[in-house]
């Protein structure tokens, strides 16, 4: 089944540049121009929309409120957000807000295209595969976390990090290879990116958060004791 992608940006001339080549890929695509329209596009198709192409700096409501919405309606639909700005504090306020990948613009759109389609190909794995690890379930197939039986409502990004902790348990892994992989591509960014997802996930897995531990001078581990 192709993917529908809703993308948002207050400039037509680059809903038509990501519009006609993402529909090369056969994707569906959905678009609003500005925030207001974005959360009623989204209320109203949020069961077949796949993932979200977020501008930042639009009309009436910016990405940050519109993503704000968002997720408190769905936490797990992957955002890829669009800015002309790539201030570091900026990346971090959007990725404390459930930012699941930063594209800066100007862009390319291969790039764009190669980004959303990693991202999508992650959010819908082909093979089921659950996980229990003390309590903790990890459903790879539904994209489901439990713990201790209730569901633990995770971002696609906080979902990836504990997957990778997890797939690697006993395993302590350094915060550049974390980025690498749970982020797929280079992040030139600081380290409270991880820092501030694995403080996150941790809180949401209540008493199991200590299962991550912070390896002084490298990164962290995922280790039932």
């Amino acid at each position: 089944m192709d993917s529908n992608i809703l993308v948002v940006d207050d400039e037509q001339r680059m809903r038509k540049l990501i519009k006609d080549f993402l529909k090369q890929k056969n994707y569906n695509i959905m678009e609003a121009e500005d925030g207001e329209q974005a959360l009623k596009v989204f209320d109203e198709t949020r069961n077949r929309v796949n993932l979200i192409l977020l501008d930042v700096m639009m009309p009436k409501l910016d990405g940050w409120s519109v993503l704000r919405q968002i997720r408190q309606m769905d936490s797990h639909i992957p955002v890829i957000m669009l800015t002309a700005r790539a201030e570091e504090q900026d990346e971090l306020f959007g990725f404390e807000l459930g930012v699941d990948e930063y594209i800066a613009k100007p862009f390319s759109p291969k790039i764009l295209v190669a980004r959303v389609e990693a991202i999508l190909k992650r959010a819908n794995p082909e093979k089921k595969e659950l996980k229990n690890h003390a309590g903790i379930v990890i459903d790879n197939d539904a994209r489901t976390v439990t713990v201790d039986g209730k569901n633990v409502e995770l971002s696609f990004r906080e979902y990836e990090l504990l997957k990778y902790l997890v797939d690697n348990e006993n395993i302590a892994l350094s915060r550049d290879k974390i980025l690498n992989t749970v982020w797929n591509y280079d992040y030139y960014g600081d380290s409270r990116t991880i820092d501030s997802h694995i403080k996150k996930v941790r809180h949401k897995l209540g008493k199991k958060g200590k299962y991550i531990q912070t390896i002084r001078g490298i990164g962290y581990k995922f280790e039932v004791k």
